[in-house]
């Protein structure tokens, strides 16, 4: 229960509508335990006025007590129908309230768990799968709800009943009611034995169908690289070996609780066996009446549901605990980057990288080694360098993605510690190597840059993109679906979207991480031609494997193995004649042999 513990502060937002369920059930529960008294009223009466009746035999009045006798039956069968359909409708209110309450306690976890997720750091997301995330913030969740509602729900009806059948009962004779309860102290002994085994095959079947989900969202997402391998058959084995795994996790679970049940059913049989046999035995002593019997068979019946589902509640308790103690493991991690600002400074695009050395905290690897270099509001900076040498590391780290290990950066004289995390990210631009779009329509990709963008700015800033043209010639133009990851869309065209998502913002410092590698030339010269005049003020970056000669850069950095090795502008690295001027006649001859 330590577990289930986090979901205390729910149950007190909710309190008024969880006590007003618990008021419903146990009013409901008194009109249910109303009718087998007025059962065995009923009864007493036939059994006495049959005596009475039978006097009676040849005599004129005998008529009218047979009518007085149908009289009495109907006035307390409809006394019976009567509390039953007022427990009915208290039934009713205690499921509006109780039910309906976990329901909201759901929609309340799954909004804190996706918050949560969307504060934790880049570092969580590479060392935790997507299909485990999205396991428990759906199955695990679910899990958690169904203890929350029927298993809160029968766990008070349980109680309630069974304290207001035990006194009905007790008031009767106490030594029936003990014979008739000797079975369940070996229902208690056989919950408890098998709740434990119930809460460690839960935990095992939760983590196989957080993997299975793992490796299905795999496969969708990566559908393109499984054919073109020809790899289905494999893929399907080794999913189905991971199925048949969860299916005998759930085979062992079920197995548990296809024991259970016969046992419970078998021991509440035997206490109205003993209730028929004792109950006998007093009556014929004198000690209780007939109706007493038929009293004493229906509250024993009426807790067989209650102390049945006894074992059920157990069920979901355990599975429960299991599926909240990995939601809690989530909630439970705090991100590394945290927004530590209170007040909110303006963002102007002066970037100081004062000694920045960072190490990947999930890999260990050394990404920068003591980095330097100042670039003032609207100045231009191109980083140079081979596949792994630090450049997309300069750009996660002035998204704030991560935090330094040793140096810092300054922001307009500040530290970027210091500055509002939020506000610090609108006011940048930042279009990733591997820019993602969203299952949805053109022009809302493009409007994530900026929520209240109207349609004439969203078609303006697809013209400095250079993908204007391109989205018209779709066949519902900027209303088109993009599908999952902007499937339906060349790589050039995605990269394009995402520019344009990035200039819409207008921020005051533009990261462009090798987002022109699948444009064209002319394309290219377009989308250049808006970074050098419309946003001249301000402050850019190009993360780029080539050199662009249209752009006059303020400064331009060639990185290698995480450390500055040149830098300075175009025509002083060409006469260093360094890694630099290699790339550029390469680059140029290419060009001419083009």
């Amino acid at each position: 229960m330590k577990h289930l513990a986090y979901l205390r502060k729910f149950f007190f937002k909710y309190r008024w509508r969880f006590l007003l369920g618990i008021l419903f059930v146990f009013v409901s529960n008194w009109f249910r335990v109303l009718q087998p008294r007025m059962i065995r009223e009923a009864l007493d009466l036939v059994v006495e006025n049959i005596g009475l009746f039978r006097l009676n035999d040849g005599f004129e009045n005998q008529a009218a007590i047979f009518m007085d006798l149908g009289k009495i039956l109907l006035f307390f069968g409809l006394l019976v129908v009567l509390l039953a359909l007022l427990m009915g409708v208290f039934m009713y209110f205690m499921r509006q309230t109780i039910i309906v309450m976990s329901r909201l306690i759901e929609y309340d976890l799954r909004k804190e768990i996706f918050a949560h997720y969307e504060k934790l750091d880049l570092a969580f997301y590479k060392r935790n799968n997507t299909g485990d995330l999205m396991s428990r913030i759906t199955e695990d969740v679910t899990k958690v709800r169904m203890y929350l509602g029927p298993a809160v729900l029968y766990g008070i009806n349980l109680v309630s009943l069974f304290i207001m059948a035990l006194y009905s009962m007790l008031s009767v004779s106490w030594e029936l009611t003990l014979y008739c309860l000797i079975p369940l102290p070996l229902l208690s002994i056989s919950i408890y034995y098998v709740s434990n085994l119930i809460s460690k095959k839960s935990e095992k079947i939760q983590r196989q169908l957080a993997k299975l989900n793992s490796i299905a969202q795999e496969v969708y997402s990566g559908i393109r690289v499984v054919k073109s391998y020809v790899q289905e058959s494999p893929m399907g084995n080794y999913f189905e070996l991971q199925s048949e795994e969860y299916k005998g996790k759930a085979m062992a679970l079920a197995r548990v609780n296809a024991l259970f049940f016969p046992v419970m059913l078998l021991l509440i049989g035997a206490s109205t066996v003993i209730t028929v046999f004792v109950g006998g035995w007093q009556v014929h002593e004198g000690n209780i009446t007939t109706g007493n019997i038929a009293e004493f068979v229906l509250y024993v019946n009426m807790l067989t549901w209650p102390v049945t589902a006894l074992g059920w509640i157990t069920s979901i308790m355990q599975q429960a605990a299991a599926s909240q103690k990995r939601i809690n493991e989530f909630l439970n991690t705090k991100p590394t980057i945290a927004n530590a600002a209170v007040q909110a400074d303006e963002v102007k695009g002066k970037i100081v990288f004062d000694g920045v050395s960072f190490t990947y905290p999930d890999t260990g690897i050394r990404a920068l080694e003591g980095v330097r270099f100042e670039l003032k509001t609207g100045q231009k900076m191109a980083i140079i360098g081979k596949t792994g040498s630090g450049k997309t590391t300069i750009a996660d780290l002035l998204v704030r993605m991560y935090d330094v290990s040793e140096g810092r950066i300054l922001i307009d004289g500040k530290d970027i510690r210091e500055h509002h995390l939020y506000l610090l990210r609108r006011k940048i631009g930042y279009v990733p190597q591997d820019g993602f779009l969203f299952s949805d329509t053109v022009s809302r990709n493009i409007a994530f840059g900026k929520a209240d963008a109207s349609q004439e700015e969203i078609e303006e800033f697809s013209k400095y993109a250079a993908v204007y043209e391109d989205i018209k010639g779709l066949s519902e133009g900027f209303d088109s679906l993009v599908g999952e990851r902007g499937v339906t869309l060349s790589g050039g065209q995605k990269q394009r979207v995402s520019i344009a998502r990035a200039f819409i913002k207008k921020p005051e410092i533009v990261l462009l991480d090798d987002c022109l590698s699948a444009v064209d030339t002319n394309t290219e010269k377009q989308i250049l031609g808006y970074f050098d005049k419309a946003l001249a003020d301000k402050t850019g970056i190009i993360i780029t494997h080539r050199i662009y000669s249209l752009l006059n850069f303020d400064k331009i950095i060639v990185l290698d193995s995480g450390r500055i090795i040149e830098e300075g502008t175009h025509e002083q690295l060409l006469s260093q004649r360094g890694y630099y001027f290699e790339l550029f006649e390469k680059q140029r001859a290419e060009e001419v042999n083009a």
